[in-house]
């Protein structure tokens, strides 16, 4: 008999997390992901700059800005992953059977929420990354500025482009994490993933996610560090101002700006980010 005559069935479905299980989870895994991996943010920030590399600080001052992601960090990805699993446990199709639909919505949903937390850090934190308002200030300079001189609005700017960017890179990593895990469960005689194995998955979905969405990256980059326009008194260009600026003055090129450290980043981020949630639930549930 050969092995194709019993194929190896998939993993049953894991007991579902709850909200609070999720809560925890995701602001561990938040907080461990950005501040392991904020050096490599801050070179790709200070890339896709509009002021250069080099001007906007080079590989000096690498942890500018980490205070804003620390206060950050833990309630965005928590927000993140306790909408994403509600709505992937609510909608109709059974959790153990990869529905790309379901992961799609869940991910985007919890992605419009999770940024109304991420916009504000964002911006903050390329701001002090890129020294926007001298080499010595800041998070929290940089938040008193951005209030007194842009209003509360104006840790907004980019919000509109921040969702753009997430909801096509989670609508390509978590149906892609979700079937590799699916997939890899089933060549493992169809036991549970460790998170470890997890965390492989996620660093696959992530890659490939990042390379993919990076020119919606550098658009929002340059939107959240705009500030001479604000001050000029002039409206904001649109997104398709900003691109096709971009691509008539600097050339295609720079629409990719930063794509090795963004996919190297969040690749490894991806295994650490999904791998640390994949541990909290783990510990949680046993």
């Amino acid at each position: 008999m050969t092995m194709t005559d019993h194929p190896i069935p998939p993993a049953p479905a894991p007991p579902p997390s709850t909200f609070v299980q999720n809560l925890i989870a995701g602001g561990i895994a938040g907080t461990t992901v950005d501040v392991l991996f904020f050096p490599i943010d801050t070179v790709k920030t200070r890339l896709q700059s509009a002021q250069g590399f080099i001007r906007a600080g080079g590989f000096k001052g690498v942890y500018r800005g980490l205070g804003s992601v620390v206060v950050g960090s833990a309630p965005g990805a928590a927000i993140f992953f306790t909408t994403y699993n509600f709505l992937k446990q609510s909608l109709p199709h059974p959790v153990a059977h990869p529905s790309p639909l379901n992961h799609v919505l869940a991910a985007s949903v919890g992605e419009v929420a999770a940024c109304l937390v991420r916009v504000p850090t964002e911006v903050i934190k390329s701001r002090t990354q890129t020294s926007s308002y001298g080499l010595q200030s800041s998070s929290f300079d940089a938040f008193r500025r951005v209030v007194t001189t842009e209003g509360w609005l104006g840790l907004y700017r980019g919000y509109g482009i921040t969702v753009m960017r997430e909801i096509p890179f989670t609508s390509l990593q978590f149906p892609l994490y979700e079937y590799l895990k699916y997939t890899l469960s089933g060549h493992l005689s169809g036991r549970p993933l460790r998170p470890h194995e997890a965390g492989a998955c996620g660093s696959i979905a992530g890659g490939v996610a990042a390379a993919l969405t990076t020119p919606l990256d550098v658009l929002k980059t340059r939107a959240m560090l705009d500030t001479k326009v604000q001050q000029s008194g002039r409206s904001m260009p649109t997104l398709l101002d900003r691109f096709c600026a971009i691509y008539r003055i600097e050339g295609p090129k720079a629409l990719f700006a930063g794509v090795l450290p963004r996919t190297l980043w969040i690749s490894a981020g991806g295994a650490v980010f999904l791998g640390a949630y994949e541990w909290a639930i783990d510990v949680q549930q046993h």
